[in-house]
Order: C-alpha cells, then sequence, then structure tokens
C-alpha cells in the first residue's frame, strides 16, 4: 500500500513521525518480495522537481534513508513510497543485464545512485567477503591490509563485532554506536583488485567517510621510517579503473577530511608530508625501476602503495568521501628496503599510534559533521545541486 506525505502541510515536530511511517512501508514493500519506490516531489527545485527510484534491502541503509528523507522533509517536500517491481531473484539470468554499470548515469542523485539489483548483489557480496550482515556496517569505515591494525582497533573497542569464524577473505570488525555512528574495519587484503572490489560492494551503503589505514614506500630522502604521509593527490598506475574513470579525470582526497588529518598530526607532534602517492599493481615495482622511475619523477610523488588511488577513484565514482594515512614502512630508493627484521619492528612501534589518529579524526567528523563531510565539489557541471534553486531549500546532501 503507499504511503504519501506532503510535509509543506505538517509542523515539524511530526516530521521524524511521519518518516518513521514512511520507511516502514519501504520495510513492508521488502518484506513482500517487491522494491520499495520512493518518489520525491520538490516545489524548491526547477531543474529536478522529481526524485525517484527503488531500493533494495531498505534496513541495511535505515539510517541513512532517515537522514536523507528528513533533509528533504525539512524543506517541505511530498515524498511517496510504494511497493515497486517484484524483487528479482539473484539467480535470475536478468540479474547481469540490470547490474551492468556500462551505460551508468554518473549525474544521478546520491540517494538513487544504486538500481536495487546492484544493492541486493552487493550486499549480498558484502555478507561473502567480511563474514558479517550489512546491517553491522557503521557510517563511518577504516581499510587496512593489516591484521595487527585490526588488533589494535579490537583492542580499542573489545565488545565490537566480527566474523563468527575465520576464513574471510575481507574480514570486517564493527564498533556499532546508535544510529550507525560508530566506526567499522575492514582488512581489505593487498593490493588494488581488493580495493576495488570491497569499494564497488560498500558504496551500496552509503558510508559517511573511507579511510586507508596503511603503509607505504617513502620516496624522499627526508622521509625517515614511521613518518606519515596524507594524499594531496594520487597517481594511478593501478589499472583497475582505467575504463570507467579516465586517468585524465583528476581524483583527490576530500579536502575537509584531510584537513582534519593534518590538524591532528600537527597537534600530536609527528613528522608526516603531504603530496601524491603513487598507487601501483606490482608489489615488487623497485625490482623494475626502470619501467616506472619517470614516472614517479614526473608525478613528485612522495609515497608508493597499492591501494590508495584505487580507494579513492571509486570513492570518486561513487560519491564516497576519502583519504589516506600511510606510514613510511621502507625506502627502497634509499637502501632502506623491507626486510622481515626492520618491518617487525616498525610494526610493533607504529601500529597503534597509528590506529589512535584515525580513532581521534573519525570521532570530529562525527561531532562536526553529524550530517556528512561536505561533498558538494563532486558534481558534473549539468548537476544542479539538491537545493539551491531556492531560499528554503535543504541543503544538498543526497
Amino acid at each position: 500500500m503507499a504511503v504519501t506525505v506532503d510535509f509543506s502541510l505538517i509542523p515539524d515536530s511530526q516530521h521524524a513521525a511521519e518518516i518513521e511511517r514512511l520507511y516502514g512501508a519501504m520495510e513492508a514493500a521488502d518484506q513482500a518480495g517487491r522494491y520499495p519506490q520512493v518518489m520525491v516531489e520538490r516545489p524548491w527545485s526547477v531543474d529536478n522537481p522529481v526524485l525517484e527510484g527503488e531500493f533494495a534491502v531498505p534496513r541495511a541503509i535505515r539510517w541513512y534513508l532517515e537522514r536523507e528523507l528528513g533533509r528533504l522533509a525539512a524543506g517541505g517536500a511530498r515524498i511517496s513510497v510504494s511497493p515497486g517491481r517484484a524483487a528479482l531473484d539473484l539467480h535470475d539470468p536478468e540479474l547481469g543485464a540490470a547490474v551492468d554499470e556500462t551505460r551508468w548515469d554518473l549525474r544521478r542523485k546520491k540517494l538513487f545512485l544504486f538500481g536495487p539489483e546492484r544493492m541486493a548483489l552487493s550486499i549480498d557480496r558484502l555478507q561473502h567477503y567480511t563474514g558479517t550482515q550489512a546491517e553491522m556496517f557503521q557510517r563511518y569505515v577504516l581499510f587496512t591490509n593489516y591484521a595487527w591494525h585490526v588488533e589494535e582497533f579490537r583492542a580499542a573497542f573489545p565488545e565490537c563485532a566480527g566474523p563468527a569464524a575465520d576464513g574471510r577473505q575481507m574480514p570486517a570488525w564493527h564498533h556499532v554506536l546508535p544510529g550507525r555512528t560508530g566506526i567499522t574495519m575492514v582488512n581489505i587484503g593487498v593490493g588494488p583488485s581488493n580495493a576495488k572490489t570491497i569499494m564497488d560492494h560498500l558504496a551500496v551503503l552509503r558510508p559517511d567517510l573511507v579511510l586507508m589505514v596503511g603503509h607505504c614506500a617513502g620516496l624522499r630522502n627526508h622521509q625517515d621510517i614511521g613518518d606519515l604521509v596524507l594524499a594531496t593527490g594520487y597517481m594511478r598506475d593501478d589499472r583497475v579503473l582505467d575504463d570507467m574513470l579516465p586517468l585524465s579525470v583528476p581524483v583527490v582526497p576530500n579536502h575537509t577530511l584531510n584537513t582534519l588529518l593534518l590538524r591532528e598530526l600537527t597537534a600530536r607532534g609527528l613528522r608526516s608530508r603531504m603530496g601524491v602517492v603513487f598507487t601501483t599493481t606490482n608489489r615488487n615495482w623497485e625490482l623494475h625501476l626502470a619501467m616506472v622511475e619517470d614516472r614517479l619523477r614526473v608525478s613528485r610523488a612522495v609515497a608508493v602503495d597499492m591501494e590508495s588511488a584505487t580507494v579513492a577513484a571509486s570513492g570518486f565514482r561513487y560519491r564516497v568521501p576519502t583519504a589516506t594515512l600511510l606510514a613510511v614502512s621502507d625506502k627502497p630508493l634509499h637502501a632502506r628496503p623491507k626486510i622481515s627484521a626492520d618491518a617487525q619492528g616498525f610494526y610493533a612501534a607504529s601500529r597503534r599510534q597509528h590506529i589512535e589518529i584515525a580513532l581521534s579524526v573519525v570521532d570530529k567528523v562525527r561531532k562536526l559533521y553529524p550530517g556528512g563531510l561536505p561533498t558538494a565539489d563532486l558534481r558534473s557541471p549539468d548537476e544542479p545541486l539538491l537545493g539551491v534553486t531556492g531560499t528554503t531549500a535543504p541543503p544538498d546532501r543526497a
């Protein structure tokens, strides 16, 4: 049964209850085997007066739906929820065409960015890779590729929930707080292929940020082992997204998140450097230095890793704010290769501090930007903002 609410006709005090009613209609449609369909009529918008889309498993993003519908309600939108198409079985031969992003419209509003088939598939894949339900994921997500970082995360949050058994490819651990305001850490493993895989699926949950916490090779004389690196841009030598996002497209970390990270490092008096991170698919790049040294030099990169640019490029495509916090673990160009004895000592000395910095910055984001980090710059020229055409329109985060 359809539910329609015209928020221009009801007082603000009733908004929360009405949004709860709309969400209830979405959940009922989902339980009935239909894709919940949402239509938003926005009287303030000249260019995009009506937004419409379908969802799958709305409980997986309940916090996001309630937040974004709340913003629309504050502007006086008219919102309708009704049962949409019958949900497609994940074994249906039509699924392939439904999830194909080859002709995907990058200008769709974030609230309606993913089709329901894509949502359902990604939610299932998240459970497979991470060993945890999509409903466990929090809105602030840390990526790592070291079990040591996970150990420090679990030590900081002894009550956090994770996989019921070992053996998951990308195990996730969740410090759960009301409204999904906690933190999730995922050990994504090594390499750009893994980074793309997890971002493809995580993006349907609309996280407020993804922070890559990892290690890198330092490229500058004045970097020391243990120094931290904040990416200001990326040299994409990972190759996995070239066909979907041309190399000519600049990809940078979220400015606000980077600013908070830099302030944290400065307040702690830690040595750090900002600059270009060169992300490669070749773990042993120094064994083929002649093939990459020109690109390292021309890009003026300060560090090399295997995941950061992939995470950032995927975040750019899917409108997920990202940033990179790396620690220099070796300097192959300066007679400091990564060897076992040195590496073990570095990991033991740095891992707790590395996680403490990440957790502290997430806490600041939670307090300063409960509505999400500013991302209005991630738009194409012909994509109108959600609320700039009228003075009473709500700010655009959808």
